[in-house]
């Protein structure tokens, strides 16, 4: 598939994004508009193409009503729909920055370590079920491991990228690609376990330490203007509000981990754990420990 077809599909997707619903002559009148368009209109015909295109290669399903507006299908499932729009996101922005060069001195980009090097492998080993063996130098060890994987799921969380699986002759475990300095794909297949998938290991989770505790009511008391910055960008999907005069509550449904205590304590003093207890004594150690630090 050529750069520029991707690119006349990733501008059919965001522009019915955007717009909601349009008709065709809308979709038209828009295009023309685009520098893709090279100033020609779109055939009717190159129009379906791209249509049937964006669904086989995207998984977007493009509908039209009895009005004859086309719009996006909102029904597939959310862990498909999210890893669509990432895909679609990404490709949109990557266009931009490299329409926009010439202000790059303008721009400052965060990386993503080592997804270039090893997330490829990573996603064929999962799409394939196959084992990987990997060198792996974690934090803890002044020497790397090898570890035989099975591959089960990958997330990415604060700019790095984690596999998680079934570590050979041992349990699950979580493996930072970035920490990984090399890697290969085995001929040994295995089986996914019927009831792993992304929304049940990671969905009620924060980050990606994971874990078989129950899954808890966590409720946070934020100042009024915090409660701005969760509404923009929720801390989790289960996200509840609760408006007060001058304050906010926020249910959520997690299980308590070091990465919510860490999300918690960047917010500051304008949030206060309510409960759970164990939570409030989770933080308020924390808390404690690096005050400990100051202390002369």
């Amino acid at each position: 598939m050529s750069k520029d077809l991707v690119a006349r599909y990733i501008w059919l997707v965001d522009t019915l994004t955007r717009y909601r619903r349009l008709t065709r002559e809308e979709i038209m009148t828009l295009w023309l508009r685009s520098p893709l368009s090279q100033g020609e209109a779109m055939p009717e015909r190159t129009f379906f193409h791209y249509r049937r295109a964006v669904e086989e290669n995207f998984h977007i399903e493009i509908k039209c009503n009895s009005y004859g507006e086309y719009y996006i299908d909102d029904t597939t499932s959310k862990n498909l729909r999210g890893l669509s729009n990432w895909l679609v996101d990404s490709y949109a922005v990557n266009n931009l920055l490299r329409d926009s060069a010439d202000a790059a001195d303008r721009m400052e980009v965060e990386d993503v370590p080592s997804a270039r090097e090893f997330l490829a492998t990573a996603l064929e080993a999962i799409r394939h079920n196959q084992q990987v063996t990997f060198s792996y130098q974690s934090f803890s060890r002044s020497r790397p491991e090898e570890v035989r994987f099975s591959p089960y799921l990958l997330k990415r969380y604060k700019q790095r990228w984690y596999m998680y699986g079934l570590k050979e002759n041992s349990g699950t475990r979580t493996y930072a690609l970035d920490r990984v300095l090399s890697m290969r794909i085995e001929s040994t297949r295995f089986e996914l376990p019927p009831d792993v998938d992304a929304r049940s290991v990671f969905g009620c989770i924060i980050g990606v330490t994971s874990s078989k505790a129950a899954v808890r009511t966590v409720r946070l008391e934020t100042t009024r203007n915090q409660a701005k910055y969760l509404r923009a960008l929720p801390l989790h999907h289960s996200q509840q509000e609760e408006l007060h005069d001058n304050y906010s509550i926020f249910t959520y449904r997690l299980k308590l981990n070091y990465e919510l205590v860490s999300e918690i304590l960047a917010l500051g003093p304008e949030v206060k754990v309510l409960e759970p207890s164990e939570l409030r004594t989770m933080v308020t150690t924390r808390l404690r420990e690096t005050l400990d630090l100051y202390q002369d």
